[in-house]
């Protein structure tokens, strides 16, 4: 958790290094998920498993920049997970046996530093006063994974039950939605720090 208001930041176990090949790593289990992409190549688009079957769909980009707010970042890890639209947590086992959250997805960024999710608004846990959240992960080349604040939403309704620090903190990393035909919409850019993440 990145500040103490009524907002949750559910994490997974870490690691600080890995390599994706066919032999199962020994910390496999307990490693952090952004090392567990199936895919051989990854690219800085990806879908959320369920999208085509949910309502709120939702499109997020942006683009990850250097530290200095204006170099796009290359070859960086972004993994996001989040609930179903009712809040919970969809629990899954792999092959391997190893529990993983369903919703999740992967980018890694090219020269551009873009990237894009296709996903769904996920809901927020009946009687929860936590926000309505999708939580993100990133690995940067030669350094260890860390957790960054999660994408918040404008329209949430425990938005005003928040502290205005807790407020204002909170509005670094939230998505601004509109509505494209069919599905939301979001941008939102994520700048990086030499030794930890800004708060976007």
């Amino acid at each position: 958790m990145f500040f103490a208001c009524l907002i949750s930041f559910s994490t997974l176990s870490a690691q600080e290094s890995a390599s994706i090949n066919n032999d199962i790593p020994l910390n496999y289990k307990k490693r952090n998920a952004v090392y567990d992409f199936s895919e051989k190549h990854l690219n800085n688009t990806d879908t959320i498993p369920d999208f085509a079957t949910k309502t709120d769909k939702l499109r997020i980009t942006g683009t990850i920049y250097q530290s200095d707010g204006k170099t796009p970042a290359s070859d960086v890890i972004l993994f996001i997970h989040h609930a179903d639209e009712n809040g919970n947590y969809e629990l899954k086992k792999d092959e391997n046996r190893k529990r993983y959250i369903h919703h999740r997805g992967w980018i890694k960024t090219d020269t551009d530093g873009q990237y894009t999710f296709y996903t769904f608004i996920p809901g927020k846990f009946l009687r929860s006063k936590e926000l309505k959240q999708i939580h993100r992960t990133i690995k940067e080349p030669g350094k260890p994974e860390y957790e960054i604040t999660s994408f918040f939403f404008d329209d949430d309704p425990l938005l005003p039950d928040l502290t205005l620090a807790c407020r204002a903190k909170a509005v670094m990393s939230m998505l601004k939605l509109n509505k494209e035909e069919n599905m939301y919409v979001a941008k939102k850019d994520i700048v990086l720090k030499e030794s930890i993440i800004l708060n976007q």
